[in-house]
């Protein structure tokens, strides 16, 4: 019975020895590839579910082509998606785009990087990307569109949390473009750069415990454009275009919201709430409402 059971942990070391000589710190997937495939550029898998248990903790899936994938992607571990010039789609009715739960405390980083990808809720998906623990996600040339709930959804209950989105498009989606719900002792700091958010119920919306920068982006057809609630949310508003919203930017709950460089235009209301503070150069006109801000902000 010793020898049966030495023999048998001696193999379970093997087994999981070659589980995780197996993990690449780069893999590939492509249309034509087999999910049986060691995910390898000769050899490449065809899902991302497959590509992700293959790839090692921080390491890299690329496409090869422009692959489609149904359903739900799951990511539990610091990985980068790059889709760049071949856009890898993931279409996902009535279930999450991409769900990002990393708990392995082995793996400090907690960093998602997604770049050149499209996730399609094709009018029925609950969220596009919804985040329940990870430390940070970036977003880069990634389009979210059609989602009953929020294109991006935070929802951390623990943690520092970074969000960093570039030149991408959220739209179409029935609640809001980018949504913070954090509970516990949860932070977050975003920062958006070059974006459309269009067609959502709130374009940004960002409630307690979030500091937001948000530069160069536009923000059209949505109920509200940006919105902040609670009085430890911060949002700083730069070279925006911020049009055709039924409010442009609202501030509720003592949230602070600070403007400069911004055309707010063509909205029902413009500037809707108190603690909105401006250092200059907006031009908020051609509103229903054109609205008023509480002040100058402190310059230096």
């Amino acid at each position: 019975m010793k020898k049966f059971r030495f023999v048998f942990l001696v193999l379970l070391f093997f087994a999981f020895s070659i589980i995780a000589s197996a993990q690449a710190t780069r893999t590939w997937v492509a249309s034509t590839g087999s999910d049986t495939n060691p995910c390898s550029r000769t050899a490449p898998c065809k899902s991302f579910d497959a590509a992700i248990a293959l790839t090692a903790v921080g390491g890299e899936i690329d496409c090869l082509d422009a692959n489609v994938e149904n359903g739900t992607l799951d990511i539990d571990k610091s990985v980068t998606i790059d889709c760049e010039d071949t856009e890898g789609t993931l279409k996902s009715s009535a279930n999450n785009g991409i769900n990002i739960n990393i708990t392995d405390p082995n793996d400090t980083a907690k960093n998602v990087r997604i770049r050149g990808f499209l996730i399609n809720g094709v009018g029925t998906g609950s969220n596009g990307i919804r985040v329940q623990s990870a430390s940070k996600l970036t977003l880069e040339e990634v389009i979210i569109d059609g989602y009953t709930s929020h294109g991006v959804s935070i929802e951390n209950s623990s943690g520092a949390f970074n969000l960093v989105i570039k030149d991408s498009t959220i739209k179409n989606n029935g609640g809001n473009g980018i949504n913070t719900a954090l509970s516990g002792g949860a932070t977050a700091t975003i920062f958006v750069m070059d974006s459309l958010i269009a067609f959502n119920g709130v374009g940004f919306n960002q409630n307690s415990a979030t500091v937001s920068v948000i530069q160069n982006s536009t923000f059209t057809g949505n109920a509200t454009g940006v919105q902040a609630s609670s009085s430890n949310s911060i949002l700083a508003l730069k070279r925006c275009r911020i049009t055709h919203n039924t409010t442009g930017v609202s501030a509720t709950s003592s949230a602070t919201i600070r403007i400069g460089g911004n055309i707010i235009t063509g909205n029902g209301t413009g500037l809707s709430g108190s603690s909105i503070f401006t250092w200059g150069g907006n031009f908020i006109d051609g509103n229903t409402s054109n609205g008023t801000n509480n002040g100058g902000a402190l310059t230096q």
